[in-house]
């Protein structure tokens, strides 16, 4: 689950990381009315959107007067902004930041991950601060510096020096940093996130530490033990689809291709995928109906993905072991009668009652194509589909 910058930078104030004075508004008018308990004479009016790249594509400006503030807000809010990680579509912008104005001195970059190679989080640092960290890793990635935290022990004060020192800083900064990192560390654990990225992080000129930006996503696994965070869910932010999916307990992300998927288990999910790239299809969505494939958990997902007015045709790729596929099949037939389905469907199912289930399809009535094999289903849900 992924939250704004100003819900991120609640979390990080909760474990004492040093944020700028800030406050979230939807009009013109609490924009200004924010910039007044700021108080000074420069303020930041940052968009709140799901995406980064919010600079490039005109969603952060400076203001120097109260007005300055209210006209940005108004330009700001309502507008679609379009950055790299948007797509072309874009993002409406319902909410924008408003944060006091920085002496900024440097600008660096501090994150964190869960490394699955080594088992452990990684927090990542580097003095190429404001860029992307992907560009960085690509061009320089000697400037990136990690640390592998054990699991056992948590982030130990000399892995914070060590990062402090290979980033250039001195005196009073080491300790500061320390503490900085520390903070994040505690933050990334006690609210279960996967990630927590801070780009940039500054020095002021005063000589403080602070997180000019956040980003944190969360597992969504661990979200029944964080209400807080769960509130903070934008459901704007995120595709129709796969917010109607999650109700259903399904695994469902769209994507931009025209051959929708059902699948049971992720790992077939991730083949499924790939063998239709192969026959020169693309995949609409990832869908996995989970081990308790019912009749009405088929249904719903046949629902969702053929809610996706690109769907052409859809391939169900069902390997019985814990479910039944005639089960499924029941489900498949049922989707199909009550939902009027006008796409071709490719039906391919092993394992478990499979004998069973591609009978039950071939006396349903219906026109579904009949496969043996994933080579032989992605072929025929490729022509199905269009493809050539």
């Amino acid at each position: 689950m992924k939250v704004h910058e100003y819900q991120a930078k609640e979390v990080f104030r909760e474990y004492g990381i040093p944020v700028p004075k800030g406050g979230v508004a939807e009009t013109p008018q609490e924009a200004r009315k924010v910039a007044e308990e700021i108080g000074g004479n420069l303020w930041v009016v940052k968009a709140q959107i799901h995406a980064g790249g919010r600079g490039k594509g005109g969603g952060v400006k400076l203001a120097k007067s109260l007005d300055e503030v209210e006209e940005l807000a108004g330009k700001i809010l309502g507008m679609t902004l379009v950055t790299h990680q948007t797509g072309p579509q874009g993002k409406l912008v319902r909410k924008v930041l408003v944060e006091q104005g920085l002496n900024i001195e440097k600008e660096l970059y501090m994150g964190m991950v869960i490394d699955r190679a080594s088992e452990r989080i990684v927090m990542m640092v580097s003095t190429e601060g404001g860029v992307e960290i992907e560009k960085v890793a690509a061009e320089t990635p000697e400037k990136i510096l990690k640390a592998y935290i054990d699991p056992l022990v948590g982030m130990m004060p000399y892995q914070t020096r060590q990062l402090a020192y290979g980033l250039g800083l001195t005196g009073d900064l080491v300790k500061k940093a320390g503490r900085f990192m520390l903070g994040l560390y505690n933050a990334f654990i006690g609210k279960d996130a996967s990630l927590a990225e801070i780009n940039p992080l500054v020095i002021t000129k005063e000589g403080d530490l602070i997180a000019l930006d956040a980003k944190m996503n969360f597992d969504d696994n661990a979200l029944y033990r964080h209400n807080d965070i769960v509130e903070m869910r934008d459901l704007h932010e995120e595709e129709p689809l796969e917010v109607e999916a999650s109700k259903y307990d399904l695994n469902y992300i769209k994507l931009d291709g025209n051959i929708g998927c059902m699948v049971n288990g992720a790992g077939l999910a991730m083949a499924t995928m790939d063998i239709i790239k192969l026959y020169g299809g693309e995949p609409a969505n990832f869908l996995d109906v989970g081990g308790a494939a019912s009749a009405e958990r088929v249904e719903n997902a046949f629902r969702i993905l053929l809610s996706d007015p690109n769907v052409k045709a859809v391939l169900v790729n069902i390997f019985g072991g814990i479910v039944r596929c005639d089960r499924v099949a029941n489900g498949i037939a049922q989707a199909a009668k009550n939902l009027d389905v006008k796409v071709p469907i490719v039906v391919r199912l092993e394992g478990t009652n499979s004998k069973e289930g591609m009978e039950i399809l071939n006396n349903s009535g219906l026109s579904f194509i009949t496969a043996v094999g994933m080579a032989d289903a992605a072929e025929k849900v490729a022509k199905a589909a269009g493809v050539a």
